[in-house]
């Protein structure tokens, strides 16, 4: 056993505090976790640029894998510091926790900033195989060198002469600190991009080294989130952008400081694009928070009053939600505050109450303005926004109503006419035959193995779904059973329909099993369709297969062999001989006998399968549209093209 007494208990010191434990620091000790260190340095730079010292920050990525961070600011402060009586440089770079934004809510340095717990330098060196810094500041240069989280050599500091003040930082992830730190070259474009959006006039410049050189990309936004919401909202935009701004103070619990809030927002109205997107302190808020709860907020109620207001909701209509809005909605919000509530270090997040009240208020006072300033753009907006809610409204009931059929999938074996199951309930080996008609599935039912093979058989012609709407497919009784027999609901490729749950799935294999002849490549054909229009996904997961039955029975006095090609046919008579043999075409399914379908279809140690794969799905789409669909000139075409090529299978057929 064990001991555990007062000498168990131990603490992490130095850069142990973050190379055994980066997780706590950096959310992540994978990719995130080393994309968020590169953020937390590049957010030092950004700072020193919002407070008006450098208008350019670049950026280089290094094929080792190293990165570099260079801005044109004051440059961090390294000589000796007598109030902590430590030097800066290692309350920078040595210590957790140090920094110089504790005091932003007072009025002194870095007002609204995006660093403020001061982990982000140290955390990131520690985290580091290697960290140089660079730093030019009142006539000198300053050089520090550190590995694997510890300083080698001290302070180098001589006396220069240059044309401006700043701060290089370069260092590489340590491998064991991080499992990757390959960082893809998209993560430093959308994170430099943004940054640039929410950070008017300032310049971000990208290098990217590349076995054939640097590459470059700038980013720039003159008039900040303006810009970018019209580079973004594209041609579907049905309104201006609106852009409002603001600042105020207040506090978010009665017995703390006040402290001070600056907001800017844009937006407009879009029939094909829709964009909400958060900023605060020029921190990306990916999951939102104060901004988004204010935003839902302000635009439901403000859209509601105004809608009621004009008389456009019809009698015992519902309320408009915020899905109906934000489905027609591009929104930008950025947000400063002297002090800030994040959810965690990764700053994804902020929860401070009084932003969220003020942002809510800020909002829906000025959406009412615009509604009354803006007469034709608010009756465009309330019209699609009721017509979103509307087209919404009745998709969920559609989507009710097909749930409640397919639901009756809990006792298939009764409920679906002439579905034969099977006796065991491991999804891992349950195959569906799905065959031709009733002549079928007696031959098929005596041959299979009952543990693990059922069978579906489809009753008459099956519908073309291609050129069908989904009230007339789900209507459908042949496609609605074998959806319950499948389990899996429906895929439909639209934002507002879709009962699909591949874990619902009740078999391992789906094996469409018809004739060898032009009715049954016919109705293989439209099966395929079926599955691909409405369960895409069971082709992509591998999970159709089609059965393929032999061309010809080849018979001797003691054995029968079978075809499945003229080049098989011609190589089995060959190695026969002079042997008598009979030949002739293979029969129909119905007219097999059991032993013939359970070693040519059934048996998985003699059966021939064909997997459907996805290789190419855009041309299956293209091929299923041209054979199946509406385009009867192409159809024609394509026939009069490559039709001579099958007439001779077509005699033999």
């Amino acid at each position: 056993m064990t001991n555990y007494g007062n000498e168990s208990i131990s603490s992490l010191k130095g850069a142990d505090r973050v190379r055994k434990r980066p997780g706590v620091i950096f959310g992540s000790d994978g990719l995130e976790g080393c994309q968020h260190a590169v953020f937390e340095i590049l957010s030092n730079s950004i700072d020193e640029a919002r407070e008006g010292y450098g208008k350019v920050i670049e950026v280089t990525r290094f094929l080792d894998k190293s990165i570099e961070v260079k801005d044109m600011g004051r440059g961090i402060p390294m000589e000796y510091n007598p109030k902590e009586e430590r030097y800066n440089w290692e309350l920078v770079f040595c210590e957790m926790y140090a920094g110089g934004k504790y005091d932003n809510n007072s009025g002194k340095n870095y007002e609204y900033s995006l660093g403020l717990n001061g982990l982000g330098s140290c955390a990131t060196q520690y985290a580091s195989e290697y960290m140089e810094v660079t730093v030019q500041r009142d006539g000198y240069r300053y050089q520090l060198f550190f590995e694997k989280g510890e300083n080698q050599g001290g302070l180098y500091k001589e006396q220069v002469r240059y044309r401006h003040t700043g701060t290089t930082i370069k260092w590489r992830p340590d491998l064991d600190v991080f499992t990757n730190i390959d960082i893809p070259l998209e993560f430093f474009q959308t994170t430099m991009k943004k940054q640039a959006v929410v950070n008017a006039g300032i310049t971000f410049k990208l290098k990217n080294e590349t076995k054939e050189g640097m590459e470059e990309y700038v980013y720039c936004y003159e008039n900040g989130i303006s810009d970018y919401l019209q580079e973004v909202s594209g041609e579907g935009a049905f309104t201006g952008i609106a852009r409002y701004e603001a600042e105020c103070t207040g506090r978010d619990r009665e017995d703390m400081p006040d402290y001070k809030l600056r907001m800017q927002v844009v937006f407009c109205f879009n029939n094909t694009d829709t964009i909400l997107e958060y900023y605060h302190n020029s921190s990306f808020l990916e999951h939102g928070g104060s901004p988004e709860k204010a935003v839902k907020s302000a635009f439901v109620s403000a859209l509601d009053a105004y809608i009621r207001g004009a008389n456009k909701y019809t009698k015992g209509e519902s309320k408009i939600t915020f899905q109906d809005v934000q489905d027609s909605l591009c929104l930008v919000m950025n947000s400063f505050s002297t002090m800030t509530s994040y959810e965690n270090q990764t700053k994804k997040a902020i929860t401070n109450p009084f932003i969220a009240e003020a942002m809510t208020d800020f909002l829906r006072k000025n959406l009412e303005i615009y509604f009354i300033e803006n007469r034709i753009e608010a009756e465009k907006i309330a019209e699609q926004v009721l017509l979103n809610k509307r087209s919404r409204e009745t998709a969920e009931k559609t989507r009710v109503n097909l749930k409640k059929k397919l639901a009756k999938n809990i006792d298939v074996t009764n409920r679906v006419q002439k579905f034969v199951d099977c006796r065991t309930r491991d999804t891992e080996r349950r195959e569906l035959y799905i065959v031709e008609g009733d002549s079928a599935l007696g031959s098929v039912k005596l041959a299979r193995n009952a543990e693990f093979q059922a069978i579906m058989p489809v009753r008459g012609k099956i519908l073309n779904v291609l050129k069908c709407d989904l009230p007339r497919i789900f209507k459908s009784d042949i496609i609605m059973d074998l959806m319950r027999v499948l389990g899996c609901g429906i895929e439909v490729k639209t934002k507002d329909f879709n009962s699909f749950d591949l874990e619902n799935l009740r078999w391992d294999k789906i094996i469409i099993c018809t004739d060898a002849d032009v009715d049954g490549y016919h109705i293989r054909t439209q099966i395929l369709a079926m599955i691909f229009r409405l369960t895409p996904t069971l082709i992509r997961e591998g999970k159709v297969y089609i059965a393929e039955s032999p061309l010809f029975e080849i018979t001797t006095k003691n054995e029968t062999f079978f075809a499945y090609t003229e080049q098989e046919k011609a190589q089995i008579l060959s190695q026969l001989g002079n042997t008598k043999c009979t030949i002739q075409r293979s029969k129909g399914l119905g007219e097999n006998n059991p032993d013939m379908m359970s070693k040519t279809t059934m048996n998985p140690e003699s059966r021939r399968l064909i997997r459907v794969l996805p290789e190419d799905v855009e041309k299956t789409a293209e091929v299923f549209e041209l054979l199946l669909g509406d385009n009867l000139q192409g159809r024609k075409d394509h026939i009069a093209k490559v039709g001579a090529q099958y007439i001779d299978l077509a005699d033999v057929m």
